[in-house]
């Protein structure tokens, strides 16, 4: 019986070590292939949802209406928005 559990022992840790060397060259060829880069790339930020040109205008209608924007200002700005 000791003799079974010294064999079981060794083929645990041969097995092991064996694959730790897989897995370490397996990482060591990622590495390559990727130039040091992960294999993911973070996902790009989320794009900001673009606001409605309808809102827009009111809004510098507003600032017109209130005096903040010059009637030359307000028509640079809704020209902008128009494209």
């Amino acid at each position: 019986m000791a003799r079974t559990a010294v064999v079981a022992g060794t083929a645990t840790a041969v097995s092991n070590r064996v694959s730790r060397r897989q897995a370490d060259r397996w990482s060591q060829q990622d590495a390559q292939a990727y130039g040091g880069q992960p294999a993911y790339a973070e996902p790009p930020p989320p794009a900001a949802p673009e606001a409605d040109p309808i809102e827009q205008l009111k809004e510098l209608g507003q600032l017109h209406a209130q005096g903040i924007l010059t009637d030359e200002e307000f028509a640079a700005q809704k020209a902008k928005l128009l494209g």
